[in-house]
């Protein structure tokens, strides 16, 4: 394995901690005090932040991330994957600022905007960035360490809040956001010293440089066998695409060989049925929704979330390259799907406020991370990233990421209504993962019908199976590119018959076997 792709899959996933950081300190600091002496208002005895403000401070980066995600292609194609990082990363910090200065709601909404405009373009270029740069065998693992340092950041942001939560000035707040300057030029400083994906600059024509950057990160002289392999297969396969169409934002929407509405509509569920799970409604509202629930000290509880979010990441990481794609989003719907409603279900059955429910509720929410973090949370970013076709990957990426942001915003606005008592609140509760639980089996349903198996194939082949083959029949599918090493001119001579190639004088005439 080249180091250098380890150094990629470390700085470039980091941009995701961003992500965690920024989503996790926020469900903190709504409790703080002196946070709700400046946001909130005082109402019988106490300081408290009106249910509106609540969704607008916390929704409101995600109109910033969808924005940022659908401006990454324009940016990404224009200047290039990395330094469209890097510019993102600056309009992040410029966001950090404005909220850590302001003291009124509309310059704390403005910043958490400019904040989510970096973290949506980097969480649209950072998957493609790897996706593009990292070695087919290893690319599950290093994309989906974009997810792991999602996670990461959410823990570390619960902990730097548990640190501060009791310091009786602004400062328990300003220091859990003023921290993220730090994150920001580490980011800086590791992307500066990677290099431009290849297949970026030969999309661009830039050749020469395209086959300097592939020696670069598989550790070969350029003029090696592996270097001059790998250049070519990316130039047939961009020449192919390039001869079905330009690589517009029409394009998006053509069927034809390709299928690249296909291919973009299912990243887009992929990405909307991720939020729709219920994540967020624990990562934004977990503190709220524990305290709430009578739980003694809800600040511990979320840091225990926010661990088996993280450690569970790691097999999820390891089990992408392994065990798949397609059976490990199955596997977990179905087990998300479970701890969802159990813990509905312990709302129904007895009083939160028993001591065995509050336990086994934390116990069954720890079950739904656990499955999130190593199967939905880490592969979606994979299917993602290795889905579209090269002349239109940064704005299908766009698309998909901008549905994710999307409906993260759709879901943090109207959960404080959905979940919380009073006039204008539907007062779920518990009942809310009812609603979560439900969408979990629409997304096994999903899985089954939508998501093609890739695993151990390049970006090109991929490209290459699911012109050839269907979701239902793409394991079967990739055993044959495996097994005959075949690429776009030889594929057509090929087809599926009981797991063995069989030669065939027209693309036409496939026959193919169900996965």
């Amino acid at each position: 394995m080249p180091a250098l792709a380890v150094v990629l899959g470390a700085f470039a996933s980091f941009s995701g901690f961003l992500f965690g950081y920024d989503t996790g300190y926020i469900a903190g600091c709504k409790t703080m005090v002196p946070f709700l002496k400046v946001y909130g208002k005082f109402e019988n005895g106490e300081w408290m932040l009106p249910t509106g403000t609540d969704s607008l401070l916390t929704s409101i980066l995600s109109i910033g991330t969808c924005l940022g995600a659908l401006l990454g292609s324009t940016v990404g194609d224009r200047i290039g994957r990395r330094w469209g990082i890097i510019f993102y990363i600056a309009l992040f910090a410029v966001g950090v600022a404005l909220q850590t200065a302001c003291k009124s709601v509309a310059g704390f909404a403005v910043g958490r905007v400019f904040a989510g405009l970096g973290v949506g373009g980097t969480s649209c270029l950072v998957p493609i960035y790897q996706a593009e740069c990292a070695p087919k065998h290893l690319r599950g693992l290093i994309v989906s360490a974009y997810q792991f340092f999602i996670t990461l950041g959410l823990l570390v942001a619960s902990c730097v809040v548990y640190a501060t939560k009791d310091r009786p000035d602004d400062s328990s707040y300003r220091i859990p956001i003023g921290v993220q300057f730090v994150w920001g030029a580490i980011i800086i400083a590791g992307t500066i010293i990677l290099p431009e994906s290849p297949r970026w600059l030969i999309l661009k024509d830039k050749d020469e440089r395209g086959r300097k950057s592939i020696a670069r990160l598989l550790g070969k002289p350029i003029e090696s066998d592996e270097v001059q392999n790998q250049y070519a297969e990316i130039r047939a396969n961009l020449d192919h695409e390039r001869n079905s169409g330009s690589g517009s934002w029409a394009d998006c929407l053509k069927m034809g060989e390709s299928k690249t509405i296909l291919r973009i509509a299912t990243g887009m569920g992929v990405q909307a049925l991720q939020q729709l799970s219920g994540i967020n409604f624990i990562m934004y509202y977990g503190t709220q929704f524990f305290q709430n629930t009578g739980i003694a000290d809800s600040f511990l509880i979320s840091i225990a979330v926010n661990s088996v979010n993280s450690g569970m990441t790691i097999p999820g990481m390891i089990a992408a390259d392994r065990l798949g794609r397609r059976t490990l989003m199955m596997y977990g719907a179905a087990g998300m799907a479970v701890g969802q409603f159990v813990v509905a279900s312990i709302g129904v059955a007895t009083s939160t406020t028993n001591i065995a429910a509050q336990r086994a509720l934390v116990a069954f929410v720890c079950v739904y991370i656990a499955h999130f973090a190593s199967t939905w949370g880490t592969l979606a970013w994979v299917i993602t990233s290795e889905t579209y076709p090269y002349e239109v990957r940064t704005k299908g990426m766009s698309l998909s990421t901008a549905t994710q942001w999307l409906f993260n915003f759709a879901i943090g606005y109207v959960t404080p209504y959905l979940v919380n008592s009073g006039p204008g609140n539907a007062g779920l509760h518990t009942n809310v993962f009812w609603i979560w639980g439900g969408c979990c089996c629409v997304a096994f349903v999903f899985s089954y019908f939508c998501i093609n198996e890739t695993k151990g194939l390049s970006l090109e082949q991929v490209d290459l199976l699911i012109r050839k083959s269907t979701p239902r029949t793409s394991n079967a599918y990739r055993k044959v590119i495996l097994q005959n090493d075949l690429h776009d001119d030889e594929m057509v001579r090929y087809a599926t018959r009981d797991g063995r190639p069989v030669e065939k004088s027209h693309p036409d005439h496939f026959e193919q076997q169900s996965a």
